[in-house]
């Protein structure tokens, strides 16, 4: 594990394995910790490098209180593709608000991502109903402001899985670290992520290079419609992985081996 400064922030990133980068890039359940279960699995055929994004988990901001943009997000990435693989295309896989920022990285950066794997961005703009989920959105801000983070998370949860109640145990110090993580994530990174546009066209322009995947438990819920919804409007297979929205979690040894094959069509 070490450290790379950015505009704004110092990254805490770690590598593990041998072989072409691949880059792992988390939402918001416990930083790079997130894909402990997974990296291993990869690191036999790959350099795998994951890190806590800006202001999560060991990653700090030099302004605690700086408004967060995807856009700065995804050059965060591709900083850490300038250090680990330079002049070499790189292979990107992101999960939930992390794969909202490897979807800007592909549109901003192709020339740096060999393949993206995109698992359940929820890019709820894209959605013919992107209307109501603003007003969601709106509303959960309102009880965050008003009634403070748990009625907030709550209401935020039942929302993303339609009002479903999933039991997920944690080691220890990553649960305790993904909820010390929750409030700056659903105040600051939330609204800033579910409220992003991709570049539709740009995307369209590397959509050769670009996996849009889903979790088999997932169907359904807000974060695997815009996947799904992606992969139509693109014309792109949309592949199934185990589990649900934190498969890397549940289903590691099996999410791996789904991942390596994307890596390599």
């Amino acid at each position: 594990m070490t450290s790379l400064r950015v505009n704004g922030a110092t990254l805490h990133y770690e590598v593990r394995g041998q072989g072409p980068l691949l880059l792992l890039i988390p939402g918001g359940t416990g930083g790079a910790a997130a894909f402990d279960g997974i990296a291993g699995e990869l690191a036999g055929d790959y350099t795998v490098a994951a890190y806590d994004p800006r202001g999560m988990a060991r990653s700090t901001l030099d302004d605690p209180g700086a408004e967060q943009t995807v856009a700065e997000h995804a050059d965060d990435a591709f900083r850490v593709l300038e250090l680990l693989s330079p002049g070499e295309p790189a292979r990107v896989f992101g999960a939930s608000s992390g794969a909202i920022t490897a979807l800007h990285l592909l549109t901003a950066h192709p020339e740096r991502v060999e393949r993206v794997v995109a698992h359940e961005p929820p890019v709820v703009e894209v959605l013919p109903d992107a209307a109501e989920h603003r007003a969601f959105l709106a509303r959960v801000q309102e009880a965050f402001r008003t009634q403070g983070f748990m009625p907030a998370m709550a209401l935020f949860a039942a929302g993303l899985t339609g009002g479903a109640k999933a039991e997920i145990k944690l080691p220890p110090a990553r649960a305790a670290q993904t909820m010390a993580d929750l409030p700056y994530f659903l105040g600051r990174i939330v609204p800033a992520f579910m409220s992003y546009a991709p570049d539709l066209h740009r995307l369209e322009s590397s959509s050769d290079r670009l996996v849009l995947a889903g979790g088999e438990d997932s169907r359904g819920e807000l974060p695997y419609r815009p996947a799904a919804f992606l992969a139509e409007r693109l014309g792109t297979e949309f592949l199934h992985f185990p589990g649900g929205h934190i498969g890397t979690t549940t289903h590691p040894v099996e999410f791996a081996e789904v991942l390596r094959k994307a890596l390599r069509s």
